[in-house]
């Protein structure tokens, strides 16, 4: 694409508060922070296209050029888009109207460990693996393992009030978050520390937490941390149904049990996890799987997958020879004698619903390659398909009903799969996957737009929650109206009074100016 002319005097005037090397204007670093992981930007990006990129791109080092930067921004009424790592996939990071892409990730450090009070004063820029594997370094962890953790900072994990794979223990980041330091529009410093010890106090970080950077920039966090587990336990069951897996899920997590891992796969997502090479207890079981998914995995290395992509009635009646059983793996971390305690009632559970024991097997395997689903996308867009994923929330009385109607929105254009986790007492996550396909950009890009309105739609108009911890950005935003009602309003409001510029992150959220 041709981007417009340098600004030379927005870059001068920015060179009065940061280093020439913390300031780039060059196309292709444009082009790079133009986009983020989103399918759509993929979408783009296969036909050359990057159609939000910001003017220019700074690296602060300290919160004080971050507050320099955005007061200077704010006497201008430039938009300041904050940026992580890149690895949002809402559109949460583009530049709609050009201005400054704010790079947070030379703000890395550790800043204190407190292992009395069990919390960690980290700045936002840092790297999330790079975080987990020092708190490890000193026994500890974070607790929070979201399949980005190799890309993403702990500025993005709030931003999006995002999820780690181990959230039914430890809980989402939100959970986590005892401290914030903010940078407000005008430039101040705000420092917004626990309530615990002072009950009148008024607790604003639920205010900034995922607010997306759209009521101020996150540039420090005190976090609650965790003593590494002295033990760990995988179980594996199969159930007969989506249903009763569900049941079966809901029953261990009221009981008091908290495993870590919880993750029960639907019908077909059953088949695809089937082809895994660890040995488990249930043979029979396993090879079944593994007989069923030759057909399915052929249809997808070859030509045939698009002739049913372009006739989804032809899916669907293919997808009903599927068995009907569902896989559920469990994780149990922490002290060896309370997660025995804990396998011990889940596996109970389970039996009662005549679910067959596939041992430790499948649970072993998914922790082996739980990160690997972040990088099989690019083979499927290069063979001319495009995929994404959505995840959906509910409580656990609306959770069938709500898989299956989105399920249904999807289904009638792409393949549709499904997996059931960040599992708590009061309900749970669906994570849906799709795959479709389109002749060319433009029909691919239509589809793509279509599918996502629908399950959108299906969504609102079945009691569940947009998003569990991807975020809005602006793929969701026309949704946040019908999910928030008068609630949008308010948000407004507190949008016009904390940037009535309207500078940080402008057009995410489904915040608008006020008139």
């Amino acid at each position: 694409m041709e981007l417009k002319e340098v600004n030379l005097k927005l870059v001068r005037d920015l060179q009065k508060i940061l280093r020439k090397d913390q300031i780039s204007v060059t196309n292709p670093d444009r082009l790079s922070y133009g986009r983020d992981s989103s399918s759509q930007a993929i979408i783009w990006a296969r036909a050359n296209q990057v159609k939000y990129p910001p003017d220019v791109i700074v690296w602060p080092e300290t919160t004080q050029e971050v507050s320099k930067v955005v007061s200077f921004a704010n006497s201008k009424s430039i938009p300041l888009i904050p940026f992580g790592g890149g690895s949002g996939v809402c559109g949460g990071t583009w530049a709609l109207h050009g201005g400054i892409a704010l790079d947070l990730k030379r703000l890395n450090q550790i800043l204190k460990l407190d292992p009395i009070k069990m919390n960690v004063r980290v700045q936002t820029g840092i790297n999330g693996e790079i975080f987990e594997r020092e708190l490890q370094r000193r026994n500890m962890t974070l607790g929070h393992f979201p399949s980005s953790i190799y890309v993403a900072t702990v500025g993005g994990y709030l931003a999006c009030r995002s999820a780690g794979q181990l959230s039914t223990k430890y809980g989402k980041i939100e959970d986590m978050v005892e401290g914030l330091e903010v940078v407000l529009a005008n430039g101040d410093i705000v420092s917004i520390e626990s309530v615990k010890d002072q009950p009148k106090q008024l607790d604003l970080k639920e205010l900034f937490v995922g607010s997306e950077g759209t009521l101020g920039i996150l540039t420090e966090a005190t976090l609650k941390i965790h003593a590494m587990p002295e033990s760990e336990r995988f179980l594996a069951f199969q159930f007969r149904s989506l249903e009763e897996g569900l049941e079966g899920i809901r029953k261990i997590l009221q009981r008091g049990v908290s495993p870590a891992v919880v993750r029960l796969y639907d019908e077909l997502d059953t088949i695809l996890f089937g082809s895994h090479k660890e040995k488990s207890k249930t043979g029979g079981v396993k090879e079944s799987l593994q007989n069923s998914l030759k057909p399915m995995l052929t249809c997808i290395k070859n030509r045939s997958l698009k002739i049913f992509l372009k006739h989804t009635d032809r899916l669907g009646k293919f997808l009903n020879y599927l068995p009907g059983s569902c896989m559920l793996i469990l994780g149990f971390q922490g002290f060896k004698k309370i997660i025995e305690a804990e396998a011990e009632i889940a596996e109970e559970v389970c039996l009662k619903y005549q679910a067959a024991d596939l041992g430790p097997g499948p649970g072993l395997y998914w922790k082996k390659h739980r990160y690997s689903v972040s990088y099989k996308l690019s083979p499927i867009f290069d063979a001319g398909f495009f995929a994404d994923t959505m995840e959906v929330a509910t409580t656990w009385k609306n959770l069938s009903n709500l898989y299956h109607a989105v399920r249904e929105a999807i289904s009638k254009h792409a393949l549709v799969l499904a997996h059931f986790s960040h599992a708590y007492p009061e309900g749970c996550s669906i994570y849906f996957t799709f795959v479709g396909y389109g002749e060319n950009l433009k029909k691919s890009e239509d589809l793509y737009q279509y599918i996502w309105r629908e399950a959108l739609e299906a969504c609102v108009s079945s009691g569940g929650t947009i998003s569990h911890h991807h975020g809005v950005g602006v793929l969701k935003a026309g949704y946040m109206k019908d999910e928030w009602g008068a609630g949008l309003n308010w948000l407004n409001r507190v949008k016009n009074q904390l940037d009535p510029r309207h500078i940080l992150n402008p057009g995410k959220l489904g915040l608008t100016p006020l008139i």
